[in-house]
């Protein structure tokens, strides 16, 4: 689905990721977990074509690295950032309809899928989206993405600052994107949530891999957690 190579990535003069490679396969979620400021944000902004950057990357086989952002979205890439980026005057329902690709496409998800999935919204959909929690936000944010139908879905920080149970919420509604045979980059850095859910997990530190496994392999490796997550 996605094969990162040697990517290398720069803000200005300074170069945050150095030479990271890795893959994503169909259906796929993968973890990438790290401390902050270590080059996990920069390494999704970059295959979106947000950050300048050398190496390859591929997207089902084309190469993608020179396209700008709107292009790679089309071709099936879906990325929530961080701060998530909802329209905040326009109502839920306006959210989700702006994510369709084409006005009335069907793809793997429907509004009605969404609304079933999470009454909340359905609930909330002629609610302006400054009015809604930042839990709210956050689901809204993943699921207007999905609306689109990516093939991938790259998603930054989306339990952060989250209650435990919207936590386990986002975390469902993941499994059920990865179900539905769509592949996941996850930026995270709830352990549990990583743990519980991911395929494989891959530990950045300073601008580079330094480990990629199975949850299982992660857990019985306690020198890497120690080196390169705990505070």
């Amino acid at each position: 689905m996605l094969d990162v190579q040697d990517l290398h990535a720069y803000y200005g003069k300074s170069h945050i990721l150095q030479g990271v490679t890795f893959s994503i396969g169909e259906g796929e979620i993968v973890t990438l977990l790290g401390r902050n400021g270590v080059g996990r944000s920069t390494a999704i902004k970059a295959i979106m074509g947000q950050v300048a950057h050398t190496g390859s990357i591929r997207f089902r086989g084309e190469d993608i690295g020179g396209l700008e952002s709107y292009e790679i979205a089309r071709r099936g890439i879906g990325y929530v950032p961080e701060n998530r980026d909802i329209f905040p005057t326009l109502t839920t329902r306006q959210n989700l309809l702006l994510g369709e690709k084409k006005a009335g496409q069907t793809g793997r998800w429907s509004m009605e899928d969404l609304f079933e999935l999470f009454p909340l919204l359905r609930e909330r959909a002629e609610i302006a989206g400054e009015v809604l929690s930042g839990g709210e936000q956050q689901l809204l944010a993943i699921c207007r993405t999905l609306m689109g139908d990516p093939d991938l879905i790259m998603i930054d920080e989306p339990t952060e600052g989250l209650a435990p149970k919207l936590v386990e919420q986002v975390a469902r509604l993941l499994e059920e994107i990865a179900g539905r045979g769509v592949s996941i980059l996850l930026v995270e850095q709830k352990l549990t949530i990583a743990l519980k859910i991911s395929n494989r997990v891959l530990i950045m530190g300073h601008g580079e891999l330094v480990f990629e496994g199975t949850p299982e392999e992660f857990s019985r490796n306690d020198s890497i957690r120690k080196e390169w997550l705990e505070v």
